[in-house]
């Protein structure tokens, strides 16, 4: 698939990609546009108005007809982790319950898979994708699709998902795909996206209540007090500086528990995490660095007493799983992208806002205040073993 775009339609399609995903609705207009043109240039097998017509439609919620057998449900996985625990996995929650006797099976990556995995019910069909791979490369993961859901009595869901490249490209046949607009949902509303999709569940296939989950499989015996993730998935504005980071966890340690502190998937992640301990001066007694997959981290924040990070995957994790956790959200591209990236679940959460230009002192501070109100509430044990606190803090 060899691109016939020139320079500078290029230069503008990497740019509205990026702003597909800032909740701005003239945006997704751009984004829808041109990429039907592109979709139709690259694979030959559609118009760009034939896409285009195509999304307009299926971006209409409609009700599932209960005449529908459905033996395979297919949801499709986001790419990113963080965004499989918010949005996916509100539609896996609506799709085991809706479709008790039907396979349910996540289409993505293994480490995708592995956030779910401890619940039998949740299948997988494997398919690779790269959130960094030439466009070419990342249409021909879509259109393999098509092979893989051509199931008969399946259907497929799909939560706004980059393999379909957000709805555009057509994996299916219409009468059998649900597709959940995540990028203009809600409207002006400041809600967040695990709301949404819960309504869009609701009104899709009439479950009220779906909500944010995960099961890694695996076991875990130890206790950390505090997990804490320095990771941004690869996006530094989503970070403070160095010094930021080693007084945050030299502050946290002060508290008196001891930490574990996330080092990602290795590299420069990983490099920030050591470094950040070294700077903060912190014994082996009072800091431990992890180092393992996502999904075992994420078995140590359902057993901590605190989790503490930026927006990232595990702060909707500790949200979905009910641990108290401190945000320190920073590096939003407008106001809405802010409201519906919010952790939303079950435990109390504290939002730290760092607009540009804020003093980075008074940062840390609201940070370290929010941990110690935390750690500080009187827990409860619920009946799944967790423990939880009685109240939640936005």
């Amino acid at each position: 698939m060899a691109s016939t775009l020139a320079p500078a339609e290029a230069e503008l399609l990497k740019r509205v990609e990026a702003l597909s995903d800032s909740f701005d609705p003239h945006a997704v207009e751009e984004y829808v546009r041109l990429f039907s043109r592109v979709i139709a240039e690259q694979t030959g097998r559609w118009t760009a108005q034939e896409l285009e017509e195509r999304y307009r439609r299926v971006r209409q919620p409609r009700r599932f007809r209960e005449t529908e057998t459905v033996h395979t449900v297919f949801v499709l996985s986001r790419v990113t982790l963080g965004a499989d625990i918010a949005v996916t996995s509100v539609v896996l929650d609506g799709a085991r319950r809706r479709f008790p006797r039907a396979r349910i099976s996540l289409v993505g990556g293994r480490k995708n898979h592995e956030l779910f995995a401890g619940d039998p019910r949740i299948g997988w069909t494997p398919l690779d994708y790269g959130r960094t791979a030439p466009l070419a490369e990342r249409l021909a993961a879509g259109l393999a699709l098509r092979n893989l859901l051509a199931e008969p009595g399946a259907i497929v869901l799909d939560p706004d998902s980059r393999l379909t490249q957000l709805g555009l490209l057509p994996v299916c046949d219409e009468e059998t795909y649900y597709f959940f607009e995540s990028r203009t949902a809600g409207g002006e509303g400041v809600e967040p996206l695990p709301v949404l999709a819960r309504r869009w569940v609701h009104e899709t296939f009439g479950i009220p209540d779906a909500a944010p989950w995960l099961a890694p499989s695996g076991e875990c015996t130890e206790n950390p007090a505090i997990t804490v993730s320095l990771g941004v998935g690869e996006n530094p504005a989503k970070r403070l500086p160095d010094s930021f980071e080693a007084e945050l966890l030299a502050g946290l340690a002060r508290m008196g528990q001891p930490l574990l502190v996330d080092t990602g998937a290795g590299g420069e992640e990983a490099e920030r995490a050591e470094r950040a301990v070294r700077q903060a001066g912190l014994s082996p007694s009072q800091v431990r660095l992890f180092r393992g997959t996502f999904s075992e981290f994420a078995l140590r924040i359902a057993r901590s007493r605190l989790y503490v990070g930026y927006d990232s995957a595990g702060q909707h994790a500790a949200a979905a799983l009910g641990v108290p956790a401190v945000t320190v959200f920073t590096g939003f591209p407008c106001e809405r992208f802010f409201w519906r990236w919010q952790p939303w679940g079950p435990g109390p959460r504290t939002t730290i806002r760092v607009d540009p230009g804020a003093d980075a002192d008074r940062v840390l501070e609201e940070t370290l205040d929010a941990a110690r109100r935390l750690l500080s509430d009187r827990p409860q044990r619920s009946s799944t073993g967790m423990t939880r606190t009685n109240s939640a803090i936005t």
